[in-house]
């Protein structure tokens, strides 16, 4: 299916590695001129090397910490002064935050800001201009629904549902989507580093239905049509890619 991608604009935000990374190299893929975001200069650098490579054009490189207070405003002037506009904008920025039931507040603060706040911020930053062209796409990666304990990035990304759907709701008339992907267990860096090799191949057998942890370009690949005019009727929808992992019917 052709997805009618090439030329459009796209900022992707935790670009650098994982899920996100994957994201980036398959929009380039697809003809999207790119800004990537994240906090290490040197892994953006090789995933632009990598999206030139494979005939991409060259993506615009923006290094900033999403956690930075200034860093939304920065990001969103900066990916419209270097690509004229903004009409694809995948939030792929966050991280898991375990946390005991006596954590402190700032923990559950750094949690949500991480996880929802700046997303929804960066959202806000670019949606007039979208509202302006008469065209976008907001795609956020967020969670599962099913926490096994206390983790606050779970909070944070049930409000990323919520928020979503309710935008949805606002901007459809103006030719945007906002819909969510919640990932299943996806091999990344975050992934190798807090599951050992015998749970992951526990939980593959026993827990996943397809019987093996994902790869970044299974989300990436919804993303892309997600991304694309061809998805034009599917808005505020929660789209779980994980392998059958989840065990709720809805």
């Amino acid at each position: 299916m052709e997805l009618e991608l090439a030329g459009r604009t796209a900022v992707v935000t935790g670009a650098s590695m994982g899920i996100g990374r994957g994201i980036a190299l398959a929009l380039g893929a697809e003809g999207v001129a790119l800004a990537i975001v994240a906090r290490r200069t040197h892994l953006l650098r090789e995933i632009a090397d990598e999206i030139v490579e494979a005939g991409g054009m060259p993506p615009h490189i923006i290094v900033a910490d999403i956690m930075d207070e200034d860093a939304v405003e920065s990001v969103a002037k900066s990916a419209i002064e270097r690509m004229g506009h903004v009409e694809i904008l995948v939030n792929c920025a966050g991280g898991s935050r375990p946390l005991p039931i006596d954590a402190p507040e700032e923990s559950w603060v750094e949690a949500m800001t991480l996880n929802f706040t700046r997303q929804r911020q960066l959202t806000t930053a670019l949606l007039a201009q979208m509202i302006e062209g008469g065209w976008g796409r907001i795609i956020n990666i967020t969670g599962k629904s099913e926490p096994e304990g206390l983790n606050a990035a779970f909070a944070a990304k049930a409000a990323m549902h919520a928020w979503a759907k309710g935008l949805s709701r606002e901007v459809g008339k103006f030719g945007i989507t906002v819909n969510s992907v919640p990932p299943g267990r996806i091999m990344s860096e975050q992934i190798l580093r807090n599951y050992t090799p015998e749970h992951r191949e526990r939980q593959s057998k026993h827990e996943i239905p397809v019987g093996e942890y994902g790869q970044p370009a299974d989300i990436a690949n919804l993303v892309c049509f997600l991304a694309s005019p061809r998805a034009r009727y599917i808005t505020g929808a929660v789209i779980p890619v994980d392998g059958g992992l989840r065990r709720y019917s809805f």
